[in-house]
């Protein structure tokens, strides 16, 4: 079994279509890696999270706004030799992205952002009231790199 990079946008895609959460990578006030999952919406080479107006997170985000997102789909287990430990492998695709957050303020902006990640979960139009739009910060990430593998191609 071998790994296989994942060379065209449209196979980065099809694994960021797949995908249910978002890993995001940042650093932490002390400079150590911090990492969470999060929903997330993605659109024409952006990517869309959505968490409360003030914490850590945005603390970290202030001082640097530098990101590393992860997505991975397709696990299944498979082995080589059903007895022999190391011919087990995990068979998935993965995507690492790179970018910066910037907040988004303006109310019509972070409305059509919501509807992104709303978007990527549900065909089920949502509604946003103004003091639910005014209590999200919403992070918009264009993205500057991507890589993408596959594992344990036969």
């Amino acid at each position: 079994m071998r790994t296989v990079e994942i060379k065209t946008r449209e196979g980065m895609e099809e694994i960021l279509s797949r995908a249910d959460i978002c890993y995001v990578g940042i650093i932490d006030l002390e400079g150590n890696p911090y990492v969470l999952p999060m929903n997330f919406g993605y659109y024409d080479g952006v990517v869309y999270l959505h968490s409360g107006p003030t914490g850590s997170c945005i603390d970290m985000l202030r001082r640097n706004n530098n990101v590393c997102l992860t997505f991975s789909v397709g696990h299944e287990l498979v082995y080589q030799d059903l007895q022999v430990g190391c011919s087990y492998r995990m068979k998935s695709k993965s995507l690492i992205c790179r970018g910066s957050v910037m907040f988004v303020e303006e109310m019509q902006a972070k409305r059509k952002a919501l509807d992104i990640i709303m978007k990527h979960y549900t065909d089920y139009p949502a509604s946003y009231s103004d003091p639910a739009v005014c209590n999200v910060q919403v992070w918009k990430i264009v993205i500057n790199s991507m890589t993408a593998r596959e594992y344990a191609v036969r």
